[in-house]
């Protein structure tokens, strides 16, 4: 009977925060970042490809899907649509340390331009692209990575055009660098 007990209790307790809570000050440099890219989810570089994005799908990928996008290889030149165009060339020019991953959805969810290749092609159904969409940031809890390997805090801002949602911006940031370690 002790051993139930305790097993009863410890799944009843709380989820324990300690390494994987955000302190305070990574908190308030996610704040600062957080102001950094709405302004870049405003640029006329990131408005404008997501509006044409959204009114002419790429026939490359226009029947992409999540098992098609895993099997696309780092050497596959699909990759160049999305790391070669305008939006890509923004993104990098914003880059700093603390910068793990970023990337603009398309109002259906699928990809525009990252810096790296996504674990997925699309994120509808998925908060960090629904929120935005809703017209609100999101902010998600630390994680590794997939796609980088990194211990990451991703947070996300709608990109606005006449002042309604058309598509996402997510940007991961490095839970060592914005800590200062």
């Amino acid at each position: 009977m002790p051993l139930v007990l305790a097993c009863a209790l410890f799944l009843a307790a709380p989820p324990s925060r300690g390494a994987d809570a955000i302190t305070p000050a990574v908190q308030a440099r996610l704040d600062e970042k957080l102001k950094q890219i709405q302004e870049w989810a405003n640029s006329a570089t990131v408005v404008k490809a997501v509006l044409q994005r959204n009114a002419t799908p790429l026939a490359e990928v226009a029947t992409m899907n999540q098992d098609q996008w895993k099997a696309v290889t780092l050497l596959n030149p699909v990759l160049k649509l999305f790391t070669k165009n305008d939006v890509a060339e923004f993104l990098k020019s914003k880059k700093d340390d603390a910068l793990t991953e970023a990337f603009v959805s398309a109002a259906d969810g699928t990809k525009i331009a990252f810096l790296s290749k996504t674990t997925n092609w699309s994120h509808a159904g998925k908060p960090k692209h629904d929120q935005p969409m809703a017209g609100k940031n999101w902010q998600g809890n630390i994680e590794v990575d997939e796609s980088t390997g990194a211990q990451q805090i991703q947070i996300s801002v709608p990109v606005m055009s006449e002042g309604k949602p058309i598509g996402s911006l997510v940007v991961g940031f490095s839970v060592n660098k914005l800590s200062g370690s």
